[in-house]
C-alpha cells in the first residue's frame, strides 16, 4: 500500500504556509552568489531555514539551471533521533512538504537496498529533519523530480560510498549531502573550529568526527567516494547562526558549510 511520509517540521524550521515557504525559498536563492563552478554533488546544512537557508543557498545556487534536467535526487542526512546501524530507505511512495508531495522512486531504492549495510526503515525517517528541511529547497529549484531519500545511523565511510557509487551517474541525477558543522561554541571558538573541518573536507579527508559536522556518517562518505573518482571539493560558504541570526545569539552558535563535489 503507498503511504506518505507527511511533513514534521513545516511551521517551525520552515514555513508552513505555501505561499510564503515559495517566497521565502526564492528570497534566499536570490541572495546567494552565483557559484563559479558546476556541481555532481553538494554539502549542505540542516537547520532552520532562518539560520542555515542563507548558507544552503549558496550550495544550491549551483543547481539553479537543473529545472527539468536533473530527474533523481539522492539525499543522504545523519540521524538525530534513532539510534540504529547502517543506512536506512523509506517504503514510502513519497515525501511530502507544504509545497506537495515528491514522489519517491522506488526501483531504485529497492535495488540500493541490497547494498550490504543498506536496508527499508521506516523508523529512522519518521521525526528526521536533516532530509526534510533540504525538500522544498530541491521543489523550488527542480520542480519534477524523484527522491531517493537516506537517513545514516552507524556506517562506514565505505558503506556510504558503496552506496555513492551504485547510485547511477548521469546527467539526470545528482547527490545530496546533509550536515552542519560545529555545535554550541562561542562565536570565534566556532568559527576556529569549522574553518579547520572546511580545511578537512576540501583535502578530502574521511575521518571527520561527530563534533566537527553532525553528518560526519555521509560526509566522510561522500569525500572516499570523491578521492576514487578524481572529485574536488570547492568551498562556496561557511557560516554560523550567529552570522545569520544576529549578533544577539553568539554565546552559543552552530556552524554551516556549503561545498560542491566537481
Amino acid at each position: 500500500m503507498s503511504t506518505v511520509r507527511r511533513p514534521v517540521i513545516a511551521g517551525t524550521f520552515y514555513p508552513d504556509d505555501p505561499a510564503v515557504l515559495e517566497r521565502s525559498v526564492h528570497s534566499f536563492l536570490e541572495g546567494a552568489p552565483d557559484p563559479s563552478v558546476q556541481s555532481r554533488a553538494l554539502i549542505a546544512p540542516h537547520a532552520g531555514h532562518p539560520y542555515s537557508g542563507p548558507v544552503a543557498a549558496s550550495a544550491y545556487r549551483a543547481w539553479r539551471d537543473h529545472a527539468g534536467t536533473v530527474r533523481r535526487v539522492l539525499l543522504i542526512g545523519p540521524s538525530h533521533r534513532v539510534a540504529f546501524r547502517g543506512l536506512a530507505l523509506p517504503s514510502h511512495s513519497a515525501f511530502a512538504t507544504p509545497l506537495g508531495d515528491i514522489p519517491i522512486d522506488r526501483a531504485t531504492c529497492q535495488q540500493l537496498a541490497t547494498l550490504p549495510g543498506v536496508g527499508i526503515a521506516d523508523q529512522p525517517h519518521a521525526a528526521e529533519h536533516s532530509l526534510e528541511v533540504h525538500l522544498p529547497f530541491l521543489q523550488v529549484l527542480l520542480g519534477s523530480f524523484q527522491l531517493v531519500p537516506v537517513v545514516a545511523g552507524q556506517a562506514t565511510a565505505e558503506q556510504v560510498c558503496a552506496l555513492l557509487e551504485a547510485f547511477p551517474n548521469d546527467g539526470e541525477n545528482r547527490i545530496l549531502i546533509s550536515t552542519d558543522l560545529s555545535h554550541f561554541h562561542a562565536y570565534e571558538e566556532a568559527r576556529r573550529i569549522d574553518r579547520n573541518t572546511t580545511r578537512r573536507i576540501e583535502t578530502l579527508s574521511t575521518d571527520l568526527r561527530g563534533e566537527e559536522a553532525c553528518g560526519h556518517v555521509p560526509v566522510n562518505g561522500a569525500l572516499l567516494f570523491a578521492r576514487k573518482n578524481g572529485l574536488q571539493v570547492h568551498t562556496l560558504d561557511v557560516r554560523n547562526s550567529g552570522d545569520t541570526a544576529g549578533r544577539h545569539m553568539r554565546d552559543r552558535v552552530v556552524g554551516y558549510g556549503a561545498y560542491v563535489l566537481h
